[in-house]
């Protein structure tokens, strides 16, 4: 038996469970088991209370009650997701919609009548990915390839870290597995954690994650030095009169906006333990340029004083397919660009915060102890880790089921992934040496975005080694789940585009010679309509997730089909 409890052990039906919490919450240690007519197989019940402990919109995080647990169906998209009001065309709200009902994928096992009644938990966790913090004022940022690409700029991403705090606010309130309600063990980040490779990014990051005071600000603390009050029509000047590109599609004017989303924003941090898995954005400056730059011509443009805003349409599309091919990896063409175009650069502050963190320094900020918040230190990462730059481990996940995360950057210098033979080898050796666990592999890309054939090669891994059950990926920032014979591939899409998810994993033994993996998404706790009026953290958190919506040339399938959202996959046990 897991040290986990059994779902049927813990059993309550749902008018029990509300009689015995009064609405509140579910009491440290009780696991609730759903049957199939209940939320987790789809159908929808009365809204429940608003989240105690949450900050109400224009109070202060700092000043909230620590939260209590919730019905863990209740405030997952089983039950509501935000969804669009009015027409397709035209800048859009958002309101409570229907939740996304669960999926059962047979394509690796049969579903056998009675496992509800029979299943045990193994293990409960949380997937963030592609969170993508960023300092919007770096100078090495490209947004000017709007010129060429509408949907190269997002225009919501000075709200990054209040997006992530409010995804951390989330993950806080619910602590249990909506389908087993067993405690959640830890939370995984598999990759895009930064976007720029800078270290006042991943500063952010850490504070998010473990708690702490952030200003998500660089350069000069009294004045905003990016793109969105440069007078430029190609970029959304929220603030300005400017009847820019983006106003002419909708966006709102709304005054103080800067200035609100550079004041400084409090995280709770997680309450449960959490790891790290690094992607290109997080090890690679630009997430395409070989980290040698971390000590070059774009590490001194980096704190330095001067920033590119705008770029002749011509000159943008030839950047924009050289990034796209991928065949600049050490930013030759790039730099050029940068030594030739000064005459158009706008005088910023300069400041050492933006510079890029080498792999190493990268381990060793996880390793602060200021950085700690729920443990474990390191966040899986050791000191061996920095000592070898090798951004891969193996953890315990619970009793019987093992973590791995791998590193699958590219070192030389491309956004696609790569895996060498170092670190297959290294694979092949821990999968043997827990050939009587069960598995679950952890990383930034997917199998259909290596450079180099890692993909393939990994597929196979994995399939030699029946113990895999689980590979789980971001990068591409759409929800995914493939079948690949013995094992599941699930891509969870980002939280810096729309819709901004997460997931939930749980992994139950069905007693019966199967598995299943239930997937479950995850919203923040950001209200899903906005007001205009609240600039506060929370209202701005939520207008992050409308300006998510509506940015142009945006892909509109990243929710991916229903099989890849909430689901359960049956896999035969080894």
């Amino acid at each position: 038996m897991s040290r986990l409890r059994s779902a049927a052990e813990a059993a309550l039906d749902r008018r029990s469970f509300l009689a015995a919490t009064g609405a509140v919450g579910i009491s440290a240690g009780v696991g609730l088991a759903l049957r199939p007519d209940h939320a987790a197989h789809g159908a929808r019940a009365a809204a429940p209370p608003a989240p105690a402990g949450l900050a109400a919109p224009g109070a202060s995080p700092s000043a909230a009650k620590a939260p209590v647990r919730i019905a863990p169906w209740a405030a997952t998209t089983l039950r509501t997701v935000a969804t669009p009001r009015g027409s397709l065309s035209g800048y859009r709200r958002l309101g409570t919609g229907p939740g996304w009902k669960r999926v059962v994928r047979t394509q690796l096992a049969a579903a056998r009548s009675g496992r509800v009644e029979r299943r045990t938990a193994l293990a409960s966790f949380v997937q963030l990915t592609d969170m993508h913090l960023t300092d919007v004022q770096h100078p090495v940022r490209t947004e000017y390839l709007r010129a060429q690409a509408v949907g190269a700029w997002r225009p919501q991403e000075a709200l990054t870290v209040h997006g992530a705090i409010s995804l951390v606010e989330r993950v806080n309130a619910l602590r249990a597995g909506p389908v087993t309600g067993a405690d959640l063990g830890f939370v995984m980040t598999t990759g895009d954690n930064t976007d720029n490779n800078c270290k006042a990014e991943l500063d952010w990051f850490l504070r998010t994650m473990s708690g702490g005071r952030i200003t998500p600000n660089t350069g000069d603390p009294a004045r905003y030095e990016g793109v969105q009050d440069s007078g430029l029509p190609l970029y959304w000047h929220p603030d300005g009169a400017l009847r820019d590109a983006d106003k002419k599609r909708g966006y709102p004017r709304l005054e103080g906006y800067l200035a609100a989303a550079r004041r400084p924003v409090t995280s709770p941090g997680l309450n449960l333990p959490w790891y790290s898995t690094v992607g290109n954005h997080d090890d690679l400056p630009s997430g395409c340029f070989a980290n040698g730059n971390a000590s070059g011509f774009l590490a001194d443009f980096a704190v330095g004083g001067r920033k590119l805003l705008s770029l002749p349409a011509s000159e943008a599309s030839a950047l924009e397919a050289v990034l796209k091919k991928g065949n600049d990896p050490r930013g030759t063409y790039f730099t050029d660009l940068l030594r030739r175009e000064t005459r158009r650069m706008r005088p910023v502050t300069p400041d050492p915060s933006r510079a890029p963190f080498t792999p190493r320094e990268y381990v060793e900020a996880h390793l602060d102890p200021a950085y700690a918040g729920a443990g474990p230190a390191g966040h899986g990462y050791t000191r061996e880790n920095a000592d070898t730059g090798n951004l891969y481990y193996s953890f315990r996940v619970s009793d019987g089921v093992l973590g791995i995360s791998l590193d699958t950057t590219d070192r030389g210098g491309h956004f696609a992934g790569s895996i060498g033979k170092a670190q297959l080898d290294w694979l092949t050796r821990t999968l043997l040496a827990h050939r009587d666990d069960h598995v679950i592999v952890f990383s930034h890309h997917n199998s259909w975005t290596f450079d180099d054939g890692g993909g393939d090669k990994l597929v196979a891994l994995l399939k030699r080694n029946r113990n895999v059950i689980a590979w789980i990926n971001g990068h591409s920032h759409r929800n995914e789940i493939l079948a690949h014979g013995t094992f599941w591939e699930i891509s969870t899409a980002s939280h810096v585009e729309f819709p901004q998810l997460a997931r939930i994993i749980e992994l139950t033994d069905n007693h019966d010679g199967t598995l299943s993996l239930f997937t479950t998404l995850i919203e923040s706790a950001a209200p899903h309509s906005t007001d205009y009026t609240d600039l506060s953290q929370t209202g701005l958190a939520a207008l992050y997730r409308e300006l998510a919506l509506n940015t142009p040339g945006a892909r509109q399938t990243l929710a991916g089909p229903a099989d890849a959202r909430n689901t359960e996959l049956l896999v035969k046990k080894r």
